[in-house]
């Protein structure tokens, strides 16, 4: 029987009160189960963490000594138990490490799927399948306006651009994968990448991913029109906002961050709108649950065919 409390929002953030944990908290809790180590899922000051290695690696670069009391790293497909509750890790194509967490309690199956997404991405896990009974999915881009675009043919866009290239991405996992994409489609640009991205890009090598080719940024390179592609957190990119002989991108999917008219770069790490369609059909649930955006579009689209409820 499906619980309608199996997960509930306080203040700290998404409750199982029957196992006593939080997933993703936005506040320190007693016990966190962390599906990836983007800052908005993976904080500081939990008492008790349950994660991947490569989310410990990086909450322990970024919190230092505040990044946990204890953690327990998890691996994927390999059932664990808080309280009475059955979890497993399941690969969600996010980013390295990224999981979806799969909760089975009195005979039903629970899963959330934190942020995930279905585009291959050679620098992270691909994507697993598994059923359930609810389907507990973010809704960022859950409209059918919202299509995201081949990120490889994206990302050979740039290879009509001949000048150097200022692009602003999220240093965690988004950085990773556009080095790699540059390097597998766009071959003759010289990847350059900002210094607080490089501990990042280190954790992944270290973890046996080669990202590809790049070097640290160096202010005499830029000053040379040689195609060059410099990544930059987006703090960086904000602050060199009247940079010259440059043309400025930004990667994501939200049109918002798109920064001229000439030239887009929507590259996202998130599902759309038919993804989760896919995913929805591939996990086979008897109710969806939706958090962290609009999930109107999916209650309207289903009906009486599937339960969507919005917990946000």
């Amino acid at each position: 029987m499906i619980l309608d409390d199996f997960v509930l929002i306080d203040e700290k953030g998404l409750y199982c009160k029957y196992g006593d944990f939080y997933l993703d908290p936005k506040l320190p809790a007693t016990r966190a189960v962390i599906t990836h180590a983007h800052a908005d899922h993976a904080i500081s000051g939990n008492n008790e963490v349950y994660c991947t290695r490569a989310t410990a690696n990086v909450m322990q670069l970024r919190y230092e000594r505040s990044a946990a009391k204890v953690f327990n790293i998890i691996t994927f497909n390999e059932p664990f138990t808080i309280g009475g509750v059955s979890i497993t890790f399941i690969p969600a194509g996010h980013m390295l490490g990224s999981a979806q967490i799969l909760m089975e309690y009195n005979g039903s199956r629970y899963l959330y799927t934190g942020d995930y997404k279905l585009q291959p991405d050679a620098t992270c896990e691909p994507i697993e399948w598994v059923t359930t009974d609810v389907l507990i999915t973010e809704s960022t881009f859950a409209d059918p306006a919202v299509i995201h675009p081949d990120p490889i043919e994206e990302i050979k866009k740039i290879n009509a651009i001949k000048s150097n290239i200022l692009l602003g991405a999220y240093g965690l996992g988004k950085s990773q994968r556009l080095i790699n994409l540059i390097t597998q489609h766009a071959p003759q640009k010289k990847i350059l990448v900002h210094h607080k991205i490089m501990p990042i890009n280190a954790i992944y090598e270290r973890m046996g991913v080669m990202i590809g080719k790049y070097q640290m940024y160096g202010r005499k390179l830029m000053k040379v029109q040689d195609e060059f592609v410099y990544i930059v957190p987006p703090f960086t990119f904000d602050s060199y906002i009247r940079a010259t002989g440059v043309k400025r991108l930004f990667a994501s999917g939200w049109k918002n961050l798109q920064v001229n008219n000439q030239d887009t770069l929507f590259i996202s790490d998130h599902v759309d709108w038919n993804d989760i369609l896919e995913t929805i059909a591939r996990t086979q649930p008897k109710q969806v649950w939706t958090l962290h955006g609009d999930g109107r579009h999916l209650k309207n689209h289903f009906k009486d065919q599937i339960l969507v409820k919005i917990l946000n």
